[in-house]
């Protein structure tokens, strides 16, 4: 499994979550929005994690690529439901009642979305890829790395410059919006932080050169 990867997908929708803190003099309205937006999210939110999870467990493992193959295809769907839940809600709450709300919600909107899609087209991608030899597979894996990065990062910067300022500050109170345990510095189950996303080389390839050697 490429530790690439499961940094990648670990730094997605999380930043929905990393907000400011809170302040006494946020309007009604905002925090009326706040509360209808963040109300529908945290399930959604919960699923990303614990398709985050799943793709670093496997890591963690050093799983044979079948596995890893059927773990990821299976998180890229978990993680394309939830940008595209995402989405929905955002849309379903409306524009924030900030100077630019519309124009950063359907900005948000329009991202997570496309990243939804990007997701489904990454999941096939992986479903092509031939499991028999491990360090093929690890290689093809490879290749897509910069692929999911872009695509992760779209969805959330889209995020990130929604909930900047007042709609921060109102996000930050409701609990639906507010960082759980599980996703505090990208841990893995384990208890580890993620590897770092400019790591190189994959424990499938290294695996494979050390039974080579």
């Amino acid at each position: 499994m490429n530790k690439k990867l499961a940094a990648v997908l670990s730094g997605g929708v999380v930043l929905v979550l990393t907000l400011s803190g809170c302040s006494d003099d946020s309007e009604e309205k905002l925090n009326a929005w706040a509360k209808d937006f963040c109300g529908q999210i945290q399930p959604h939110l919960e699923k990303n994690e614990a398709a985050n999870a799943a793709i670093k467990q496997k890591t963690d493992e050093n799983s044979k690529p079948a596995e890893v193959k059927k773990t990821d295809s299976e998180a890229f769907q978990q993680i394309s439901a939830s940008f595209k839940a995402l989405a929905a809600a955002l849309e379903s709450a409306g524009p924030p009642p900030v100077e630019d709300g519309e124009t950063k919600q359907k900005d948000a909107v329009r991202e997570l979305n496309a990243s939804s899609k990007s997701y489904i087209e990454l999941k096939a991608k992986v479903d092509a890829l031939q499991t028999k030899d491990q360090a093929q597979f690890a290689d093809d894996l490879r290749e897509l790395v910069g692929e999911m990065a872009t695509v992760g990062n779209s969805g959330a910067q889209a995020l990130k410059k929604l909930q900047s300022g007042d709609v921060a500050v109102a996000m930050s109170k409701e609990k639906g919006c507010q960082k759980t345990k599980a996703s505090t510095g990208a841990a893995s189950p384990s208890g580890s932080k993620a590897p770092d996303a400019d790591a190189e080389a994959t424990p499938s390839a290294s695996a494979t050169e050390e039974k080579k050697a």
